[in-house]
């Protein structure tokens, strides 16, 4: 796993708009990677939403936000306009990435079902491309307070 103190490893994937997007495209700033399983569903609307309203905060930070998934560049376009999201959204539809930041597996929940795919978790890159805050699991309440709070020391 990419851990405090690494390099972040660098991809280049499919935006919300269609747009090749790379982490070493925002070398000065600090990045916000977080992942989340899917567009649309409860707990993944909570956290986007939990970015959106904190998002000047982080701007004034001199950080920006990415949001990763599965979904496909067309689900993460209509996910970004209704809510009103004003940082990107990222497919990862073959697991790379989430792979590549140990942000997959199977969770199971209290009532012993299971799932297998993205888990919920959070990356702060700084400005430099070094990991300097892992939250991996984190909750979707929790997640953009803690990275705020990663981006603001």
């Amino acid at each position: 796993m990419p851990a405090i103190g690494e390099m972040a490893p660098d991809f280049d994937v499919l935006s919300d708009e269609g747009k090749r997007v790379k982490l070493s495209d925002y070398r000065g700033k600090k990045v916000v990677l977080y992942f989340y399983p899917k567009d649309f569903t409860s707990g993944c609307e909570l956290q986007a939403c939990s970015f959106r309203d904190h998002y000047p905060q982080f701007e004034a930070a001199n950080a920006v936000v990415l949001g990763v998934s599965p979904d496909d560049a067309e689900s993460h376009r209509k996910f970004r306009e209704a809510l009103n999201l004003p940082f990107h959204l990222l497919v990862d539809s073959d697991f790379s990435l989430s792979q590549a930041w140990a942000s997959y597996g199977t969770k199971t929940y209290a009532d012993g079902s299971t799932f297998t795919g993205t888990q919920r978790s959070h990356f702060v890159i700084d400005e430099n491309g070094v990991i300097i805050d892992v939250q991996n699991p984190v909750s979707a309440p929790e997640s953009a307070k803690r990275a705020l709070a990663a981006v603001s020391s």
